[in-house]
């Protein structure tokens, strides 16, 4: 199943929750991402039948192996893209924005070449 980037958003943000508290319910996700329940609970529910993630009968949020995956990519991307405009000298506020926009853009393939550039591996 295609994605869309507000899709990557909300696995990430799965993700980036995950780490900072362990489990996930809905209501956090809302709080983190400054959504409302009901838009909240229709993103969860198509992510979870695209077999993104799942949700337990407490109400916890699982990202799935492919969920996770992708969360994983848009997560890196998001790290990579941020550290470089800060580097270029963009403030950590814009520096977050544009990366947020640049990390759903981007190509793997261009992402990986870039990324092999700048880190010198290439």
């Amino acid at each position: 199943m295609k994605i869309h980037a507000s899709g990557e958003e909300y696995l990430e943000a799965v993700l980036i929750l995950q780490k900072k508290q362990g489990m996930v319910r809905s209501i956090d996700l809302a709080r983190h991402m400054g959504f409302s329940n009901p838009s909240i609970s229709h993103a969860v529910g198509v992510l979870k039948n695209g077999g993104f993630l799942t949700v337990d009968e407490d109400g916890f949020l699982h990202l799935t192996v492919i969920g996770r995956e992708l969360a994983k990519k848009i997560y890196e991307r998001h790290l990579f893209f941020t550290e470089q405009l800060v580097v270029a000298g963009a403030d950590q506020e814009t520096a977050e924005q544009d990366a947020c926009r640049t990390e759903h853009a981007i190509s793997e393939d261009s992402f990986q070449k870039l990324k092999e550039k700048v880190l010198g591996t290439d």
